[in-house]
């Protein structure tokens, strides 16, 4: 071979690389533009290691390049919970017999009122998995939840201390990030593409343990299994949509990644299915569809934008006859999602959906279960328009919802207010009531949920709050407003039927 051959042969595969690179970028174009992962960017561990397709068929399998791939993604994070005080004065139901002798201080410190307890320093970790090159991670809501100190190790061994960009308990997803520029990270993937069969990989870090990788297949898709709640505690609120897996996963898995064997990330994974705590056959992992929407949400909103149908639901093969009857869902119904309320100021009633109404299609994808139709809402948000596909009286029709947010408009949620970190329903207290009391007006705690209020307080549902720091408080709106200013607020009102007013001092940045 002369020389003029050996150039024109260098010169050939220089533009077949170029091509390659050309065309793979030209494919992730449409498939890069959430939470951070530019189009027509190839993170470094993807050109160190090939794009990673997945081989013809009749070429077996190879799970090293996926592997390669994942491995610089994948961190290992661990928290710590500082020691608490908790306040564990009960309210007393009755005015105390030493009153005359004693002022409230005095009879508490006598009498056992107003005691601590102290929860100790907690120490936990989990994985994340890097989603951008400038150091956004997502991990589970449960790995970083009420933590005072992230710090986040890299396959490398550096670390570094992470923040909190924001989290959802509904979903089990949080956003923390690290100070570091040009990271590797893991392009998303598309779970509405997995198949019931395919080959995944489950990275971690579990039991403490360096890097792991577990393989196995996905068992099933659209997996509800009642984990979640939502910030006030509800279940029902919560979004569940598991990938069923057997790969093997434990804890310190939490927050990972499962990725398909094209190296893209799939999942997240998040529990097990075990009487013992460890694996025990079965992983489940959050769709990396969900995923990306909620991390996507966190990162420009600071909270996760929800659109809500506007509808409770059943599935007919869960109902009995006389279940069926009252929801009006025909009896010979056997399986199915039907809709069994609907909310009036809700999206959903405005389309025209009805009680009995049989949800065949959202967003073109066919709904065999809650799971399913779950996964399908989350991917949007307020005043967003979804195709709905719905059977009556035997006939398909066709609509377009316009979901609205929890609040039954097309807003867009700002990002929590100090008021939400309290963690309760408060209402304005009625004017009969207030006159009824003999005072010019206060703010009922409603319900007590996670928050503030729970975890540093003994107060029950039912309080009237009259001040906050010596502040009158006649309104919720006013209530916001003096709660915006504060980072320590002492909260004092009364229990309707009982004697006293009672104080609780409540540190708004510990729930943070």
């Amino acid at each position: 071979m002369n020389l003029k051959q050996v150039l024109a042969t260098v010169g050939i595969s220089a533009l077949t690389t170029l091509g390659v690179v050309w065309g793979y970028n030209s494919y992730l174009k449409n498939s890069m533009m959430y939470a951070g992962q530019a189009a027509n960017t190839l993170p470094s561990n993807y050109r160190l290691t090939g794009n990673g397709n997945t081989p013809p068929p009749g070429v077996a399998i190879d799970f090293t390049q996926p592997s390669m791939i994942a491995l610089p993604a994948v961190v290992h994070i661990k928290t710590k919970t500082n020691a608490k005080q908790v306040n564990n004065n009960l309210p007393r139901m009755q005015q105390s017999p030493f009153s005359d002798f004693f002022s409230d201080d005095l009879f508490d410190q006598f009498f056992g009122g107003g005691r601590m307890n102290i929860i100790p320093e907690q120490k936990a970790s989990g994985s994340g998995v890097i989603i951008s090159e400038d150091g956004f991670i997502v991990t589970n809501n449960h790995v970083i939840e009420n933590a005072d100190e992230i710090t986040v190790t890299l396959n490398n061994k550096k670390t570094y201390k992470a923040k909190l960009i924001g989290n959802d308990p509904a979903y089990d997803l949080a956003v923390i990030k690290i100070e570091a520029q040009q990271l590797p990270y893991l392009l998303y993937g598309n779970s509405d593409e997995v198949k019931i069969g395919q080959w995944v990989l489950a990275l971690g870090y579990p039991l403490n343990l360096e890097t792991t990788v577990t393989a196995g297949i996905v068992s099933a898709k659209a997996r509800s299994l009642g984990l979640n709640k939502d910030k006030s505690g509800n279940p029902g609120a919560a979004v569940e949509s598991f990938i069923q897996t057997d790969a093997a996963v434990n804890m310190g898995n939490s927050g990972g990644a499962l990725i398909n064997t094209d190296g893209r990330l799939i999942g997240i994974n998040s529990a097990i299915a075990s009487p013992t705590g460890y694996y025990s056959g079965y992983s489940y992992a959050i769709p990396v569809n969900i995923a990306k929407k909620v991390v996507d949400d966190i990162i420009k909103f600071g909270t996760v934008q929800r659109g809500f149908l506007g509808i409770q639901y059943g599935n007919a093969a869960e109902m009995t006859d006389e279940q069926k009857s009252k929801n009006g869902i025909p009896e010979s119904a056997y399986d199915g999602i039907f809709a069994t309320e609907i909310t009036p100021d809700g999206g959903a009633y405005a389309a025209g959906i009805k009680k009995g109404d049989r949800i065949q299609k959202v967003n073109n994808v066919d709904i065999k279960s809650g799971g399913e139709l779950q996964e399908q809402i989350s991917k949007f948000k307020p005043g967003d328009k979804v195709p709905v596909t719905i059977i009556r009286d035997n006939k398909i029709i066709p609509l377009v919802v316009t979901l609205k947010n929890k609040a039954g408009n097309y807003d867009l949620v700002k990002k929590d207010s100090k008021i939400d970190i309290l963690g309760a329903d408060f209402t304005n207290l009625e004017a009969k009531k207030a006159k009824e009391y003999g005072i010019e007006g206060g703010v009922i705690v409603k319900k007590i949920n996670n928050g503030a209020i729970f975890d540093q307080t003994r107060m029950k549902d039912g309080f009237v709050i009259l001040k906050i720091n010596d502040k009158d408080v006649k309104s919720v709106d006013e209530m916001k407003k003096i709660v915006a200013q504060e980072s320590n607020i002492t909260i004092s009102g009364f229990y309707p039927g009982y004697d006293g007013l009672y104080e609780y001092p409540i540190n708004l940045d510990e729930n943070k």
